[in-house]
């Protein structure tokens, strides 16, 4: 049976608030709009905040590509408590009276920026046998998951309000739990210590500026202004060279074929390279420029409206 909705296109930059999952957050953003087909770019934690970006339409064709984007994060590390989930909602496992001075606190950051080795909370959304993680570990289950490598672009100490906290922003890629960085800090500094905030500022193209709140965005409900929040599909792919093409060679990519570069274009592009083709400043299809030919991988069908239609169609 096809899925009740409207045919809406475009990223919704949310502003998460604590206590709701991102999940949920998809449901109710799809609601407002009426969409059709709705998804999100990156978990965040129930107690996490911040920027979730959710996709509609077709833009839940680039979603993987937002997945690989670099996302900051501003948290605060609680020092002398671990707890069984990393941060606010576990009980605590350990306790410590160490606590570290600035200086040392900016000086282990610096261990922690590059490729890193990184074990993931218990408490997570990863697969063991099928099943979630932190559907074991609630059941009292012994979790262990195996290290493996996640990037860190940059960890910088803000500030220490007092003793028992510092407050860290941190740029990483995909797949880093911020909630395990602050318990290997802590571990690192000869102390233990949990997330007890974490806010995530951006992903990608995608940052708080042009961030609405959930609840916000609801009281606007499905007037146009709720649409004036609406991001075009095109945004997530801007880390990427757009390759304009004429109406004939759309049709040909719309129907999953590859067109052959005409010099002009080639100029446009390099070989090798990951691109989008554009027609009417609209995107048409993601895909590879390879031996002089566009080759589509995934293929959008957005409306393109106007004088552009006599040439596409």
């Amino acid at each position: 049976m096809a899925r009740r909705g409207n045919p809406v296109h475009g990223w919704v930059v949310l502003d998460k608030a604590a206590d709701i999952t991102s999940t949920e957050a998809v449901a109710r953003v799809r609601r407002v709009y009426e969409a059709k087909k709705a998804g999100h770019a990156g978990t965040l934690d129930p107690l996490a905040t911040g920027v979730l970006p959710i996709a509609l339409g077709e833009a839940t064709k680039t979603v993987a590509r937002l997945m690989e984007a670099r996302k900051h994060y501003r948290f605060t590390v609680r020092w002398g408590a671990e707890t069984s989930t990393d941060d606010l909602e576990g009980d605590v496992v350990a306790e410590s009276p160490v606590r570290p001075a600035p200086g040392e606190v900016a000086a282990a950051l610096t261990r922690f920026v590059g490729e890193i080795e990184q074990v993931p909370p218990s408490f997570s959304a990863i697969k063991i046998g099928g099943e979630r993680s932190y559907d074991r570990a609630r059941r009292g289950e012994k979790v262990t998951l195996a290290p493996r490598p996640v990037t860190v672009y940059a960890a910088d100490l803000v500030e220490m309000p007092d003793l028992d906290h510092a407050i860290i922003d941190v740029v990483c890629g995909k797949g880093a739990y911020v909630r395990a960085l602050a318990r290997d800090l802590a571990r690192a500094l000869g102390t233990v210590g949990h997330a007890s905030a974490l806010r995530r500022t951006r992903v990608g193209p995608f940052g708080e500026a042009g961030a609405i709140s959930l609840d916000k965005l609801e009281e606007l409900g499905h007037s146009g202004a709720a649409f004036e929040h609406l991001n075009p599909v095109e945004t997530a792919l801007d880390d990427i060279p757009a390759l304009a093409v004429a109406g004939r060679e759309a049709r040909r990519l719309r129907c999953g074929q590859s067109i052959t570069l005409t010099r002009g274009q080639l100029e446009q592009v390099c070989d090798d390279s990951t691109v989008y083709a554009s027609f009417g400043n609209r995107a048409v299809a993601l895909g590879e420029v390879r031996g002089g030919q566009f080759h589509p991988t995934r293929v959008f069908n957005l409306p393109i409206k106007g004088k552009i239609d006599v040439d596409f169609d």
